[in-house]
């Protein structure tokens, strides 16, 4: 990557962390799971609001770091208004993004912020840690 282009990709997650979207408790969640990452202690609770098959609200509460929190933030507006199914594929493609196995094509322009956490295997558990919390939402959710 460019200069130029990491540090807009930093200045990106660095907002997100600093100024995080969604984060708040979800009191109407329909599902929620807990992420841990006890390597790092970073912990985050992750709130869906499901209307049928549809993502109507999202949000997260926790701490850790800046990529954790940014990739939390964003992932949670990112899957608003989108179906479950569209979300379980957005999750397999920004997991396949930050582990290196595709480039991400199809993923919303922001979350490509992401891909350079490939280079630092330690930091993609946490760019995944609320990934892996929000999918877990949806697995209870889909085995109630």
């Amino acid at each position: 990557m460019t200069s130029d282009l990491d540090e807009l990709y930093q200045s990106v997650i660095l907002d997100h962390n600093a100024s995080p979207r969604n984060f708040r408790k979800l009191d109407d969640a329909t599902t929620h799971a807990e992420g841990r990452n006890p390597l790092c202690g970073d912990v985050y609770q992750i709130w869906l609001k499901l209307d049928g098959e549809q993502v109507a609200d999202a949000s997260f509460q926790g701490q850790g770091c800046a990529i954790s929190k940014a990739s939390a933030s964003m992932m949670t507006q990112a899957i608003k208004g989108k179906t479950v199914a569209e979300v379980r594929d957005l999750f397999e493609q920004f997991h396949s993004l930050v582990t290196g196995r595709t480039g991400g094509a199809g993923l919303p322009g922001k979350l490509q912020v992401f891909q350079g956490v490939r280079a630092f295997p330690i930091r993609v558990k946490c760019a995944t840690l609320s990934w892996h919390a929000m999918k877990a939402a949806l697995d209870t959710q889909t085995a109630d």
